[in-house]
């Protein structure tokens, strides 16, 4: 092994070595891939007429974990953002749960997690999970918040501001914000970030319930160790076009980091901030 993907593949370990975990590996048996969750066809987003997703094709079952991984710049928040409905493609179909994506009936079944946390800041998390829930129609509100709040580590702090918090304790609300009326799609954006280890444990706890749930989630992120093991099938996005999909079994970490590095190569050479991690990044 090369010295850039030993590297690499250390610092995944340590990932899950830091943090203590026993992630949960992936099960193919409880994916129906007769049910197709997303339907996307030749997506395409430009933005002053340069791609940023270019032809982007896929289908995702229902209870499938899918892992999109790629260097900075590769077009991954953009396309989450096309299938969390907040942006609209320049070209190209998309259909969610085998209807109209921007169907309000449709866009109630996801749960979006992005950079933003969709928080409001003067808002305390008890007041910013009660506005959500009455948006949502759920019910046993008062409850639901108080369990959501334990889950989340956020008990004792459930009359601050949002302001206030620190930048993991409020990743940590806005994954129970994405959560918190039971969305049958999560489409997550670097859920790991800002994180500590106990909100990295809460998260992979969170997603290990959504799994046995049969919920459907898209993810992306930097963090191979705890995010392939998670995901059924993963895809490489680089310069807006998929250019590598796993078939059959995933591989092993390590055989990620030589495949990723291997189809990212040209991208990482020619944009200094490649998205690599590294123990000294």
């Amino acid at each position: 092994m090369s010295s850039e993907p030993a590297l690499l593949y250390e610092f995944s370990l340590q990932s899950t070595v830091r943090f203590g975990l026993a992630l949960p590996l992936a099960t193919h048996s409880a994916i129906d891939m007769s049910k197709w969750v997303i339907e996307a066809e030749n997506l395409r987003k430009t933005f002053a007429w340069t791609p940023v997703v270019d032809e982007v094709s896929c289908r995702i079952g229902a209870g499938e974990i899918v892992g999109i991984f790629g260097p900075n710049g590769a077009g991954k928040t953009t396309c989450l953002r096309l299938l969390a409905t907040l942006l609209r493609p320049s070209a190209g179909t998309l259909r969610l749960f085998n209807d109209d994506p921007y169907r309000p009936s449709v866009r109630r079944r996801l749960g979006f997690l992005g950079h933003d946390s969709f928080l409001y800041p003067d808002l305390t998390p008890i007041e910013n999970l009660s506005f959500y829930g009455r948006a949502y129609g759920v019910s046993d509100l008062k409850e639901r918040i108080d369990l959501t709040l334990e889950q989340i580590g956020l008990r004792d702090w459930r009359d601050t501001p949002v302001r206030a918090f620190s930048r993991g304790m409020e990743q940590r609300l806005a994954l129970a914000r994405a959560l918190f009326h039971e969305p049958d799609l999560l489409l997550l954006d670097e859920p790991y970030t800002g994180l500590d280890a106990r909100g990295v444990a809460t998260l992979q706890a969170t997603l290990g319930r959504a799994k046995e749930q049969k919920k459907t989630i898209v993810l992306t992120t930097h963090d191979f160790a705890l995010g392939l093991p998670l995901c059924d099938r993963a895809l490489i996005l680089q310069r807006g076009r998929i250019c590598w999909e796993s078939t059959g079994r995933l591989p092993s970490v390590q055989e990620f980091v030589e495949i990723y590095l291997a189809k990212t190569q040209s991208s990482a050479l020619q944009t200094p901030n490649s998205g690599l991690r590294t123990p000294n990044s």
